[in-house]
């Protein structure tokens, strides 16, 4: 047998304690060991060869010790180097005895609280014995002792902390944990733009700022011993969602420390370790104490099929002997949550307006230039070359954002309409911390409901006592008992759902000849009540302030004064077929009044009114859908207090029009400023207004999703 050369002790079981060099430092290390779930592994020990094995603190190692046991073995001893703590089960009746009965189930349970300074530095021996006492065979295993911990920001401080307890498990709320990754859907590169997180290695230094760290921490000797390694692996599932990076690692297994010196030269230093099509792969061990970070980057965004939770393993695995795989000894595990793509209300500060420039809308531009750069915010105009005369901005895009405890940045939903403006959100928006994704409907008819004049959120609300911090997307879609009818693609709205954190409330739309929920509400902020009011189009107090001046013997005062399309409030008025269209209208709105007032609890006092008259349309088809009669002032551009309003073109009372007195008495009172602007011939008898002919990039919400309690 194989002497132990080493000082080793044979101390009574209940002798075996954890040394401390003062009573303080005890208490602190017991107080710690019981915050620790110890991960119990069997191991086996041979009375013919030294067993060598490599421990990883946080373990407890059981040896049966009957199994090994010479067949004539009645007793048995253990001695062991100071470091090395243990316990016999069942207890023996005589626990200062120098040998004792060996049974079926005598158990070895083992410890260690320090990593070693060389391989195999540890030592331990089990000596069996005869009836007589005599010695019939020892058994020695040397052990190397090492920390290992695959560490995340799971309490999303933004420092990865040491062995979280959380770090493999996800939890919403303000006392959850979990960590967070985003979509690296930027792109870093230079005029051949493609999204980063499509690219197959890492290009610029500021493409990690996209991505969540997570380090790997190991304390131990130098190397493992032979035929050890690490290894990180995933599911295939996860392999399609995330990817992670380290940097490279010299021959002689120690981190390059020139390499963060020189990062900026040097990018394709840094190599996939698992991701797409590759599951497992061998981590460096570099040994002493040490760290090495990755990089996790998000590959696709929670939807239908995808949880946005994936997991990341690695495992320390063991030889197991020649043409024989590898066994894992340990597996750390930790969790990610992909962040969602969130939509920004209009009461949050906006950053930045978006218009296209056409040949027909100069003086629109002038108008909201002037209202933009007054209000103190950015304007930017995609010209003719890029929008190929495809004005609708709102349509084409939905600007929202992703966050995360380390970084965050706004990212483009492209809506699956594919008309001439289509280039513009990924040649022009993505870029450098300014992400992009969309959605196709391979197998969906796209019409216009697709177009994101139908796609809205609300301000944060609060129903039936379930908060919505974040606000709740709204979409318009068919009545739901027709039969026919035009809906939003489901693969859109399944994206939607995905996210979680803005739970969707579905409006009928489908009444409209564009289909768009933009043309019947916008919401603006207020100083009182929930901060904020629904505004919704209003046929009856539409009709209310015709029949006002009417009344005031403003009877033959003209709409569209000057326009070829003037027309008096008294034949408004005596449009019998108009009126009936309007009531259908109103009862249109009015059944989305009822959804909206359930679905965000709201009162009537959260909700304006604005005067809005609509007609129907044949279309092409046969059916009949309805537009706005005069420009759609709930159809708005909303900058903080200052509103971009349709100028609706109303009769004119004392050199002022009606309907614009009426809708500054319903909005000024709230603190908000009206500017009304022409956009009757480029936009309304195109079916389209201000809002829908531009867009916003606001600030992300102060309200962080994760908080959110779902």
């Amino acid at each position: 047998m194989e002497d132990i050369k080493m000082e080793m002790t044979d101390q009574p079981v209940h002798q075996q304690k954890r040394s401390t060099s003062s009573p303080q430092k005890a208490r602190k290390k017991r107080r710690h060991s019981d915050t620790v779930t110890m991960h119990q592994r069997s191991c086996r020990i041979d009375v013919n060869e030294t067993t060598k094995i490599v421990y990883k603190i946080g373990t407890e190692l059981k040896a049966n010790l009957y199994r090994c046991a010479p067949p004539e073995s009645r007793f048995f001893s253990v001695r062991c180097s100071p470091k090395i703590h243990y316990k016999i089960l069942p207890v023996a009746k005589d626990q200062n005895a120098a040998a004792y009965p060996l049974t079926p189930n005598s158990l070895l349970f083992i410890t260690m609280d320090t990593a070693s300074e060389a391989a195999n530095d540890r030592k331990l021996s089990v000596r069996y014995y005869k009836a007589n006492k005599d010695t019939i065979g020892n058994a020695v295993v040397h052990f190397t002792v090492v920390e290992i911990s695959l560490d995340v920001d799971a309490d999303r401080d933004g420092i990865v902390e040491k062995n979280n307890p959380n770090k493999a498990s996800w939890k919403w709320g303000p006392d959850g944990h979990g960590a967070i990754v985003l979509v690296n859907c930027d792109s870093e590169s230079g005029y051949y733009k493609k999204i980063d997180s499509e690219k197959k290695e890492i290009t610029k230094v500021s493409d990690l700022h996209d991505m969540s760290k997570m380090i790997l921490r190991i304390n131990g000797p130098s190397e493992l011993p032979e035929g050890y390694k690490l290894s990180m692996h995933i599911s295939k599932p996860a392999s399609e969602s995330i990817r992670v990076f380290r940097p490279r690692v010299n021959k002689g297994g120690q981190a390059d420390q020139w390499h963060y010196k020189l990062l900026k030269l040097f990018l394709k230093d840094y190599v996939m370790v698992v991701g797409k099509d590759v599951l497992a792969d061998e981590v460096p061990y570099l040994g002493g104490k040490t760290e090495l970070q990755f990089y996790v980057e998000g590959l696709r965004f929670p939807d239908k099929d995808f949880d946005g939770l994936v997991t990341i393993n690695l495992s320390l695995l063991e030889p197991s002997g020649k043409g024989c795989p590898e066994t894992p000894i340990f597996t750390d595990q930790v969790m990610f949550r992909v962040s969602p793509w969130i939509m920004t209300p209009n009461t949050l500060k906006p950053i930045t307006v978006f218009v296209c420039s056409t040949d027909d809308n100069l003086a629109f531009l002038k108008s909201i230039r002037k209202l933009v750069e007054s209000s103190g915010y950015k304007l930017k105009v995609c010209h003719e070359y890029m929008n190929r005369g495809d004005r609708w901005m709102q349509d084409e895009i939905e600007i929202g954002y992703i966050d995360a405890p380390h970084h965050g940045f706004p990212v483009v939903l492209d809506s699956p309409r594919d008309r001439e403006l289509n280039d513009f959100p990924y040649e022009v928006l993505l870029g450098p911390d300014f992400g992009y994704v969309t959605r196709h409907a391979l197998d969906e008819v796209v019409t216009s409901l697709d177009s994101f004049g139908n796609l809205e959120v609300s301000p944060p609300v609060t129903v039936n006592g379930k908060s919505y911090p974040l606000g709740r997307i709204i979409i318009g879609v068919a009545f739901p008992t027709a039969t026919l009818g035009r809906n939003m693609t489901q693969v859109v709205q399944e994206f939607l759902w995905a996210q979680k954190v803005q739970e969707p409330v579905a409006l009928y739309s489908d009444w409209l000849v564009v289909g768009h929920v933009d043309e019947f509400l916008s919401f603006v902020p207020a100083p009182d009540r929930k901060k904020f009011r629904l505004l919704l189009a209003s046929p009856d107090a539409g009709y209310k302030v015709f029949k006002s001046l009417q009344n005031s013997g403003h009877g033959k005062a003209e709409m569209f004064p000057g326009l070829e399309e003037a027309i008096t409030v008294d034949d408004i008025l005596g449009d019998k077929q108009l009126q009936a269209e309007n009531n259908y209208v109103q009862n249109c709105i009015d059944w989305n009044r009822d959804v909206l007032k359930k679905e965000l609890g709201l009162d009537e006092d959260d909700i304006i009114d604005l005067p809005i008259l609509f007609k129907i349309l044949e279309e092409e088809e046969g059916d009949r859908r309805a537009v706005a009669y005069y420009p759609d002032m709930v159809n708005m551009l909303v900058l903080g207090n200052q509103l971009g309003i349709p100028k609706p073109f109303g009769p004119q009372v004392n050199g002022k029009c009606a309907l614009e007195t009426e809708v500054c008495s319903l909005l000024e009172p709230l603190g908000l400023k009206c500017t009304f602007i022409d956009d009757f011939a480029p936009y309304h008898k195109k079916l389209g207004e201000v809002h829908c002919g531009s867009n916003v990039l606001r600030e992300a919400s102060k309200f962080k999703w994760w908080n959110l309690e779902l």
